[in-house]
C-alpha cells in the first residue's frame, strides 16, 4: 500500500503536462516571434541608414558646384535645375532580401540676398514593405566660396 501512494506521488498528470507543454509552446512562440522582428527592423534600419547616405551624397554634389557670384567672371552652379532627379537602388549591403528604389531630389532657394546665402535641401525617398513612403532630409546653407 505505501510503494503505491509514493509511485502515485512521482508521476505527473496529464493536466500538468499539458500546461507544461502549453507554457513552453506560448515561450517558443514568443521568442521566435521577437527573432522575426529584430530582423526586420534590422534590415529597416539599413535601408535608412542607405537612404541618409543616398542624400547626403547628394548634399556632397551640390557642395562641389561652383558658388562665386563676385568673381571675375560670376559663376552660380547653384540651380535645381543643374542637379536633376537621380534613381537608384539603395545600397544596404549584400545580406537584404529586398532590393529598394529611391529617388533624390535636390531643391536650391536663395536664402538671403545680402549676404547672399543659398538654402540646399536634398530629399530621399524610398519605401519599405508594410511602411509605405519614407523620406530622409538633409539641407545645410551655402555661401559663395565655400
Amino acid at each position: 500500500m505505501k510503494l503505491q501512494i509514493l509511485n502515485r506521488k512521482r508521476a505527473f498528470t496529464l493536466v500538468e503536462v499539458v500546461v507544461s507543454m502549453m507554457l513552453v509552446g506560448v515561450s517558443m512562440g514568443g521568442i521566435l516571434s521577437m527573432y522575426a522582428q529584430s530582423a526586420l527592423r534590422t534590415e529597416y534600419s539599413a535601408h535608412m541608414l542607405a537612404a541618409q547616405m543616398m542624400a547626403v551624397g547628394g548634399l556632397e554634389q551640390v557642395r562641389a558646384a561652383k558658388f562665386d557670384p563676385r568673381g571675375a567672371p560670376p559663376v552660380d552652379q547653384l540651380y535645381s535645375t543643374n542637379f536633376p532627379q537621380r534613381v537608384d537602388v539603395l545600397d544596404v549591403g549584400y545580406a537584404s532580401t529586398v532590393t529598394t528604389w529611391a529617388t533624390n531630389t535636390t531643391t536650391i532657394i536663395m536664402a538671403s540676398t545680402n549676404p547672399i546665402v543659398k538654402m540646399v535641401r536634398v530629399d530621399c525617398t524610398w519605401s519599405f514593405p508594410n511602411k509605405g513612403f519614407i523620406t530622409n532630409t538633409v539641407y545645410t546653407y551655402r555661401a559663395p566660396n565655400q
